[in-house]
C-alpha cells in the first residue's frame, strides 16, 4: 500500500505541474484495482482459520458492496468541486487510513497468538513464485482455470449487452448526432450499474452467509454457471435489449457479491505461502488471462460476433440478435440505419464499437 500511496503522490505532482498522465494513471488503476484488493483478502485468509473466514468473509463482501456504493456517491459528488486531483488527495488519504488500520489488525492479531504459531506466521516466505505453487498443485491450478472461465463467460455477457445498448442507440437515434446517442448510452449505463450495485449490496447483505451456512463456499459457486447458464439459454430464444439488461444485472450482481466472496473463501485451507503467493497469480493473471481469451474468440479472425454466425438486426421497439445459421455475413450497421461500405474480411462492428467506446467514456 505504501507504494501505490507513493504512485499517488507522483500523479497528483505531475499531473499539477501539467504533464499527461492519463494513459498511465489507467494502466496503473487497472494494477492497483487487483492487487490491492487480492492482498486484502489474502491477509484475511491467513488471518482466520477456515469455519472462521466461512463466518466473516460475508461480512467482508459487504464492506467491499458499501464501499463501491459510497465511492461511487463520493466520487460524483466531489468531481465538480474538487476535480480528479482532488479525487486522488482524498484516494491517498484513505490509502494512509487503510495503512494504519491493517498495521493495527496484525498487531492485534499476533498479541493473541501463542508464541509458536506468531514465530510461524512472522516466519518468512519461501522462494517458490505463486506460478511454481498453482502449477504444483491441482487445488489451485483447479481455481485458476475457474477464475478464468468465469472471466470468459461474463465478459462475453458484457459485450452482448453492450452491442445491443450500440444498437438500440443507434436505433433510437438514426440522424441524430452523436450527443444524443452518447446521451441514451450514459443513462442507460448509469442506470444498469446503479442496479448492478443495489442488487449485489442486497445479495451481500442478506443471502451470502446464508449461502454459505447451508452448502459452504464450494456450492455457493454453482450458483454463478446456474445463473449464466438459464440467463442465455433465455437469450437464444429472445435476445431482446430489456431481458438481456436484467439478466446481466443478475449476472454481474452475484459475481461481485456471491461468486466473489466464494472464491476468496477457497483459498481458506491452503498453506500460507499459497495464500500471498499463489493467490495473487490468480487474481491478477489468471483473472486478465480470461479477458485475453474472450477477445481473442471475438477478435481473433477480425470479425468480432461475425465469426460466430450472431447477427444483430432490428426487430419492433428493441434490437435483438438473431442466430444466423451457416457463415453468411451479419450487417450490423446497415440493421440500424449506419450503413457503410464493407471491407470483404468480414469487420461488421468495429466501427459500431468505436462509436460505443467514445460515448461511453465521454
Amino acid at each position: 500500500m505504501l507504494f501505490f500511496l507513493s504512485n499517488l503522490a507522483l500523479f497528483i505532482g505531475f499531473g499539477r505541474a501539467g504533464f499527461r498522465e492519463g494513459i498511465a494513471f489507467f494502466l496503473w488503476v487497472g494494477i492497483f484495482n487487483v492487487l490491492v484488493i487480492s492482498q486484502l483478502w489474502a491477509l484475511a485468509n491467513d488471518l482466520y482459520t477456515r469455519r472462521q473466514g466461512e463466518r466473516l468473509f460475508p461480512l467482508l463482501g459487504l464492506g467491499c458492496s458499501l464501499g463501491a456504493w459510497l465511492g461511487a456517491l463520493a466520487a460524483k459528488n466531489m468531481i465538480r468541486a474538487a476535480g480528479p486531483y482532488g479525487l486522488m488527495t482524498a484516494g491517498a488519504c484513505l490509502l494512509i487510513g487503510c495503512v494504519v488500520l491493517t498495521a493495527w489488525i496484525h498487531h492485534r492479531h499476533a498479541a493473541k497468538q501463542e508464541v509458536k504459531s506468531r514465530k510461524a506466521a512472522e516466519a518468512p516466505l519461501g522462494k517458490e513464485g505463486g506460478f511454481q505453487l498453482i502449477f504444483r498443485d491441482r487445488y489451485l491450478l483447479s481455481i485458476a482455470a475457474l477464475v478464468v472461465l468465469l472471466n470468459i463467460v461474463n465478459t462475453s455477457g458484457d459485450f452482448l449487452l453492450s452491442k445491443l445498448v450500440v444498437a438500440e442507440a443507434a436505433r433510437a437515434f438514426p440522424g441524430a448526432a452523436m450527443t444524443a446517442r452518447a446521451r441514451f448510452i450514459g443513462e442507460f449505463y448509469g442506470s444498469f450499474f446503479a442496479w448492478v450495485n443495489l442488487v449485489g449490496l442486497l445479495l451481500q447483505s442478506f443471502f451470502v452467509s446464508r449461502i454459505f451456512k447451508a452448502i459452504g463456499p464450494g456450492g455457493a459457486l454453482f450458483v454463478g454457471p446456474v445463473i449464466a447458464l438459464v440467463g442465455y439459454s433465455v437469450i437464444l430464444v429472445s435476445p431482446v435489449l430489456g431481458l438481456v439488461r436484467i439478466l446481466k444485472i443478475l449476472d454481474n450482481s452475484n459475481d461481485y457479491s456471491i461468486q466473489n466472496t466464494a472464491r476468496h473463501a477457497l483459498f481458506l485451507p491452503v498453506s500460507r505461502e499459497a495464500k500471498y503467493k499463489a493467490k495473487t497469480a490468480v487474481d491478477s493473471f489468471f483473472w486478465r488471462f480470461g479477458d485475453v481469451l474472450q477477445a481473442s474468440g471475438l477478435y481473433g479472425n477480425g470479425s468480432g460476433f461475425c465469426h460466430t454466425g450472431f447477427r444483430c438486426a432490428q426487430s419492433g421497439v428493441h434490437g435483438r440478435l438473431d442466430i444466423a445459421r451457416g457463415g453468411a455475413r451479419p450487417e450490423l450497421q446497415e440493421a440500424v440505419g449506419l450503413a457503410q461500405p464493407r471491407a470483404p474480411d468480414g469487420r461488421c462492428t468495429r466501427d459500431l464499437h468505436a462509436e460505443f467506446r467514445q460515448a461511453r467514456f465521454r
